[in-house]
C-alpha cells in the first residue's frame, strides 16, 4: 500500500548510493558468539524497508543494537526505498537479498510473474484504514457517502474505503474521492477532506498526538481481511540457492523482534539511537500501538504465514480486482524458513 514516485533505475541507483553512505549497518553492534545457525563465514546482506525507519522496524533495529545479526555472520545494510513496488523489484533483480513490504503488495508482484516469496509476516494484522475527522460525528463509514475522502492514488487504497463503506451498508459510489498522494494528515487538518485512507499505527498516532480528535475504521474491522500487513520477503531462486542465509537472517530478526515484545522500551531505543531523527514521543506512541500486532495469536509463534489469512487476502485482491488470477498460500510464502523449536 505504500508508495512514492519514481523509477525503477532510479530506484537502483538510489540504492546502490544508500549502500555506500546513507544507510544502517551492524558494524556498531555487541559482540555475541556466533550461533548455531551462522554462516560459515561474514557475509554482506542488504535489506530494503518497506518506508522510511519507523516503529514498526523496531525489531530490526534491535536485532542490530544486540550484534544478532553479526551473531549470523551477516553484516547487514539496511536501506530505504524509493516505492513499495520498486522494492520488491530489486529484489526481484537481486540488488538485495531481502525486503519488507505490505502483504497485499507482494501478492500483487507473485499475480505479476516475478519470483518473490514471504518468508516472515512481521505484522499480522492490515495497517490500512480510513480515519476520519471526529467531528464528523460518522457512526459508521456508510456515512461517509456525500463526504470527500482522500485516497493516495495506490489501487489498494480504492479497495479498502470501498470495503469499509460496503460493509457498514453504503454505496461506495456516493463518496467523494479525491487523489491527494500521502498529505492525508495535513489535509484532515485544514479541513479540506473529512477522511482519508491512511496507515492508523502512523497517520492516526500523528493526529492523535497533534490534538486531532479522529475515527478510524481499520480494515480487518471492517469487512476486510485480518491479512499480515508487513511480511519479509526475498525470492524463490534465493530460498532455493541458498536457504541456510535465509534461515540466519530470520534467525536473527525474529529474535530482535521477540526482544521487542519482551522489553519494548529497550526496543525504543535502540530504535532512536539508530536513527536519531525520529521524534521519541511520536515513535513510543506508535509502538505501543504496533506491540499487539506483532504478536499472532494463542500459540502461533512469532514469524508465521497463515495459510487461512493469506487466503483471505487473495480472495479480497480478487473481489476488488487488484490482481487477477488467484495465488496459493503454499506460493505466497513459507514458514519452513522460520526458526524451530520456539
Amino acid at each position: 500500500m505504500r508508495a512514492r514516485s519514481g523509477s525503477a533505475g532510479l530506484a537502483i541507483a538510489l540504492a546502490l548510493a544508500l549502500a555506500g553512505c546513507g544507510s544502517s549497518s551492524t558494524s556498531t553492534s555487541s559482540a555475541l558468539p556466533l550461533a548455531p545457525t551462522a554462516l560459515g563465514k561474514p557475509t554482506s546482506v542488504t535489506l530494503i524497508l518497506d518506508f522510511i525507519p519507523n516503529a514498526v522496524h523496531a525489531g530490526i533495529y534491535t536485532a542490530i543494537a544486540a550484534g544478532y545479526y553479526k551473531a549470523e555472520n551477516i553484516d547487514l545494510r539496511v536501506i530505504e526505498p524509493t516505492s513499495t513496488a520498486d522494492t520488491l523489484r530489486l529484489i526481484d533483480a537481486g540488488k538485495a537479498q531481502f525486503g519488507l513490504a505490505d502483504g497485499s503488495d507482494v501478492a500483487d508482484q507473485i499475480a505479476l510473474g516475478r519470483d518473490v516469496e514471504a518468508v516472515a509476516a512481521l505484522v499480522q494484522r492490515p495497517l490500512g484504514g480510513v480515519i476520519a475527522r471526529a467531528s464528523e460525528h460518522l457512526r459508521s463509514a456508510a456515512a461517509l457517502q456525500g463526504k470527500t475522502v482522500g485516497i493516495t492514488g495506490v489501487p489498494s487504497d480504492s479497495a479498502t474505503l470501498d470495503t469499509a463503506v460496503e460493509h457498514a451498508g453504503g454505496d461506495p459510489a456516493k463518496v467523494h474521492v479525491v487523489t491527494i498522494g500521502f498529505d492525508g494528515v495535513q489535509d484532515l487538518e485544514a479541513g479540506k477532506i473529512a477522511a482519508f485512507t491512511g496507515f492508523w499505527p502512523d497517520d492516526g498516532v500523528q493526529l492523535q498526538l497533534s490534538g486531532y480528535p479522529i475515527e478510524v475504521f481499520k480494515l480487518n474491522e471492517s469487512g476486510g481481511p485480518a491479512y499480515p500487513g508487513l511480511v519479509a520477503f526475498t525470492t524463490e531462486p534465493m530460498i532455493r540457492s541458498d536457504p541456510r542465509l535465509v534461515r540466519a537472517f530470520l534467525a536473527a530478526t525474529v529474535q530482535g523482534y521477540e526482544e521487542t515484545l519482551r522489553d519494548p522500551q529497550r526496543s525504543l531505543s535502540d530504535l532512536l539511537r539508530l536513527n536519531p531523527t525520529l521524534g521519541r514521543r511520536l515513535t513510543q506512541a506508535s509502538l505501543e500501538q504496533y506491540l499487539p500486532l506483532f504478536a499472532a495469536n494463542g500459540a502461533v509463534p512469532f514469524g508465521t504465514l497463515q495459510p487461512a489469512k493469506i487466503a483471505a487476502l487473495v480472495s479480497w485482491m480478487l473481489r476488488y480486482r487488484l490482481i487477477e488470477k488467484p495465488i496459493s498460500p503454499a506460493r505466497y510464502g513459507t514458514n519452513a524458513m522460520l526458526p524451530k523449536g520456539r
